[in-house]
């Protein structure tokens, strides 16, 4: 343990260990390879939506871990999982993140994985855009910027609908 007695020589020495500390972590993220985000869309939501989703195709070449994303769109961004239990729909935060493994795509889909925007600023209208950083363990953070296609569409702007859900109107 090192021990100080002069406060003079104090401060140089824990600023050289603070930022021997901070570069340390910046050089491991410079040598992480960058995650791949590719096809990035999202669906336009109803004006009264409060929470809207957005897909995409992350490859990591040596794997990595997605954490979180923010969003300039929503007061929060969150890694999410949609399943069916039964005929109940469940929806929940990755809370450990979405494993990316080394050089496997791993896609975010409707009925599926995705970045749920909760608290919508504006609804997300056919046409426009949505702006999402992606944060990972490792690597440096990605922004993407994401085409919003119909509502209810299947993918990307230019995909075909998708077939009608029994019982749901869509506007």
């Amino acid at each position: 343990m090192l021990t100080l007695t002069r406060p003079a020589l104090a401060a140089p020495i824990l600023a050289g260990l603070l930022g021997a500390s901070v570069l340390g972590t910046v050089a491991a993220r410079a040598q992480a390879p960058e995650v791949r985000a590719d096809n990035a869309w999202a669906r336009a939501t109803p004006a009264s939506a409060k929470v809207g989703a957005v897909y995409v195709t992350l490859t990591s070449p040596a794997g990595d871990t997605l954490l979180g994303a923010s969003s300039p769109a929503s007061r929060v961004a969150e890694v999410h999982e949609m399943t069916m239990d039964g005929a109940v729909m469940r929806m929940r935060e990755l809370a450990g993140g979405l494993p990316l493994p080394p050089g496997q795509p791993v896609t975010l889909q409707p009925s599926g994985l995705h970045i749920m925007l909760v608290d919508l600023k504006a609804p997300l209208r056919q046409g426009g855009t949505v702006q999402v950083r992606l944060n990972f363990a490792r690597s440096a953070p990605v922004d993407i910027t994401a085409r919003v296609a119909a509502i209810g569409a299947a993918g990307p702007p230019g995909a075909a609908a998708p077939p009608a859900m029994p019982g749901m109107k869509m506007p």
